[in-house]
């Protein structure tokens, strides 16, 4: 379904994920993918804004999940590996690591935006995931430092056309390993993330706590060992890395 979803392309729209959920809305929940070549209301997670400058790649994937809202939970790290797939496909030797929970990084910078949003229609749960990658140009005014592929060493003929193609294929492959095996994605995403066994103050804005990185849990939880040596998951929010622990 995924594999075989049809791609329509915008020349300038809002954004691509507002364009899935107007179509979900209208309860054409079907598998497709949504792409541009400029947004002009692009945005990420906690309603951040997102830069859309030509050249870059804006997609959103709108397909319908049968599993639920429990499927909709994994989707955020297979998103992630897909795109650090993706961006290591075209990029030899990019190193791009995967900070909790779904930023694609290069050298401490964001290479990607990913947004993951659910709604039901007529019963069906869709999932618009979207994902947007620096192909071109590191956009200004988001909310940590960016790089692009191109600037990290990418062809100069890479267009968003060719690589979107090679994130469709990604985006299949790792989403059809959520479903069936989500465990092996976790420790795959474990392989490739960032700060683990470092210091992080991790969690929402108003409440961060520090510690140590030591996992995921079997939700995708980020495991923190605290300075008592307890435990603490944390479900939401952001990490951010304090100093490497000897």
């Amino acid at each position: 379904m995924i594999q075989t979803a049809p791609v329509h392309w915008y020349d300038d729209i809002d954004s691509t994920s507002e364009e899935a959920k107007r179509r979900a809305r209208r309860g054409e929940t079907s598998a497709v993918w949504s792409a541009a070549r400029q947004q002009n209301a692009g945005r990420g997670r906690l309603g951040r804004s997102w830069g859309s400058p030509v050249g870059n790649l804006f997609s959103t994937l709108l397909f319908p999940e049968s599993g639920g809202l429990s499927m909709a939970a994994r989707v955020p790290f297979a998103a992630g590996l897909a795109v650090r797939d993706t961006c290591e496909a075209v990029t030899p030797e990019l190193g791009a690591l995967l900070k909790w929970p779904n930023d694609v990084r290069v050298r401490s910078q964001k290479i990607s935006g990913i947004l993951t949003e659910t709604g039901e229609t007529n019963g069906v749960v869709w999932i618009a995931l979207g994902m947007g990658i620096n192909l071109k140009h590191a956009p200004d005014g988001v909310d940590q430092a960016a790089t692009s592929l191109i600037q990290e060493g990418a062809p100069s003929a890479l267009t968003p056309d060719l690589l979107l193609d090679e994130l469709r294929a990604s985006v299949h492959r790792r989403i059809e390993q959520a479903r069936l095996d989500f465990s092996g994605l976790l420790e795959a995403w474990l392989a490739v993330a960032e700060g683990r066994g470092e210091r992080v103050q991790a969690g929402p804005v108003q409440d961060r706590i520090e510690g140590v990185f030591e996992g995921l849990a079997e939700d995708g939880g980020l495991i923190l060992r605290l300075p008592d040596g307890a435990q603490r998951t944390i479900r939401a929010g952001d990490v951010d890395l304090v100093k490497r622990v000897s």
